[in-house]
């Protein structure tokens, strides 16, 4: 027989919290290791070492004082084996993709099933990332958004010329003796291009750009 895997739940509001303690510990799957309303409480407890059995982590994002975020952000660099998952009624882009960050694997919504629920903390357990449907198709979405950026429509006639020229090996003043314009403004093309393709360097700038 397999040991139950232990568990804390941080949620504020209490008939929440009251109905993921029934169904948790219910569920004859996971050993409810605590319940908390805040996420100092939680601090505290994994503080005094009260928590060395603890393998997921279920929390609110919006909870009086620290945010859920904020415990994630706390936790994950003390107890990285720790599997963080955020259940919330907030679906926008920011908060996920804060929660993401910090170190949360999963990200479910509170109107999701009580079955699902328990699917996703056994999924997390596994090391998948359970997120809900909406959730998944913002990360998606941001993703695709933001993924590729094709360097044909965003840099101008200029800043493409400067660009190819830097592919070459050209320096900064080569390249401004060549095109006929200042070192100043082949820095400042330079700075564009960075921040169009976003990149932090030139090797990246050259890769997003099909150059190298």
């Amino acid at each position: 027989m397999n040991p139950l895997i232990s568990i804390i739940i941080i949620e504020d509001d209490e008939k929440i919290r009251n109905y993921l303690t029934a169904l948790i510990a219910g569920s004859g799957q996971f050993n409810l290791a605590a319940a908390f309303s805040n996420a100092e409480d939680a601090i505290s407890f994994f503080e005094k070492g009260l928590a060395t059995e603890v393998e997921l982590v279920l929390t609110d994002i919006q909870l009086p004082g620290k945010t859920g975020i904020d415990f994630i952000g706390w936790l994950k660099p003390v107890r990285p084996e720790i599997q963080f998952m955020v259940l919330s009624v907030y679906d926008d882009a920011d908060r996920v993709f804060k929660a993401l960050k910090a170190g949360a694997s999963g990200y479910i919504l509170k109107n999701t099933p009580s079955n699902k629920l328990i699917e996703a903390l056994h999924d997390l357990s596994s090391g998948g990332s359970p997120m809900s449907s909406q959730i998944a198709r913002k990360v998606v979405s941001t993703f695709q958004e933001t993924a590729y950026i094709d360097p044909q429509e965003a840099l101008s006639v200029r800043e493409k010329e400067v660009l190819e020229w830097l592919s070459k090996g050209y320096s900064y003043k080569e390249i401004a003796a060549n095109i006929y314009i200042s070192v100043e403004t082949v820095r400042t093309h330079i700075r564009n291009i960075y921040e169009k393709l976003h990149a932090r360097n030139r090797s990246e700038a050259l890769r997003k750009a099909g150059l190298r």
